[in-house]
């Protein structure tokens, strides 16, 4: 149907299962290497898709440059330009507050995390579990 509009879902294409890319990638940050790219990519958008499944919505936008986007949270539907309730930041700390090795009240004050909008804070969805 012309004009239809679906959700968008980030699509994980990669050999690694959800967990296990997630796995990896902290494991190759806790032993102070840059996971492969391909294996960063699989893990951020794999806790995207989660958390997009754990708070459905489209209230708010996060964004984890360049790996993902999910529009995610109850409330008002967004549908132009710029969100304004968006959440923005690198793969390393997506990584760390997705999977609680980094409160998000703590990231945002160290400004790892940008938020901005009165629906902007994901603390009460995050750790989020993999499944």
């Amino acid at each position: 149907m012309h004009g239809a509009v679906t959700p968008y879902r980030p699509v994980v294409s990669s050999p690694y299962p959800k967990s296990a890319a997630v796995t990896t990638a902290l494991a190759a940050l806790d032993e102070g290497r840059t996971p492969e790219r391909s294996v960063l990519r699989a893990a951020v958008r794999a806790l995207l898709t989660i958390l997009a499944d754990r708070a459905p919505g489209r209230s708010v936008e996060v964004r984890v440059p360049p790996y993902g986007v999910v529009q995610c949270v109850p409330g008002p539907r967004h549908t132009r330009g710029t969100p304004p309730n968006t959440v923005e930041m690198d793969p390393e700390t997506w990584l760390a507050v997705a999977t609680g090795r980094l409160d998000w009240a703590q990231a945002v004050t160290e400004g790892r995390v940008r938020a901005s909008g009165i629906r902007a804070d994901l603390s009460g969805y995050l750790p989020l579990e993999l499944g």
